[in-house]
């Protein structure tokens, strides 16, 4: 984020939120306690959590797409051609996900057709968001997280981007029938 917006929007630029938080010990404290820092200074909740990520990133306490305990994780999202509920179905059907994933995939949580939480061999995990955007039109968006590495997480956002390619031939299949 540019240090104008920051300005615009916080009415601190990106030097002035770093001396201001290095004054309150943030370095040391952990990311709710910097947000707290943050939030006191009257930000949204969203600048609340822009400052506070950045913060982090240029002392050093996280990379980008990097979690504080270290994990990455990694988000893809596709529009597809489809009814919100033939994706989503898409997602639930054991036998019909097995098709375009190719993973063996668990569901461990799940509500129709909203979102859906997945879990993988590797102890990873995701949780994937429908939305309807028309009579055939939809939205899948997914996060991946407990990645372990930044190379991890480029894997895993190419890994979604190459399922969601095989999903939209498995929903387009299920519309033209």
């Amino acid at each position: 984020m540019s240090d104008a917006s920051v300005k615009d929007a916080t009415g601190c630029n990106w030097e002035r939120w770093v001396r201001t938080l290095d004054r309150a010990g943030a370095a040391n404290k952990s990311h709710r306690e910097i947000a707290k820092l943050v939030a006191f200074f009257g930000t949204t909740s969203w600048w609340t959590q822009m400052v506070t990520v950045g913060y982090e990133r240029i002392r050093g306490m996280r990379q980008k797409g990097q979690l504080r305990d270290g994990a990455y994780q990694a988000s893809k999202s596709r529009t597809f051609d489809a009814d919100v509920t033939q994706v989503y179905d898409a997602f639930a059907s054991a036998s019909t996900r097995k098709r375009w994933i190719g993973d063996d995939v668990t569901v461990q949580s799940a509500t129709p057709p909203k979102r859906m939480r997945l879990t993988w061999p590797d102890g990873t995990s995701s949780v994937v968001g429908f939305v309807a955007k028309g009579p055939a039109k939809s939205v899948a968006a997914v996060q991946h997280d407990k990645l372990p590495t930044r190379a991890a997480a480029d894997a895993a956002k190419r890994a979604w981007a190459e399922r969601f390619d095989r999903l939209a031939a498995v929903v387009s299949a299920r519309t033209s029938a």
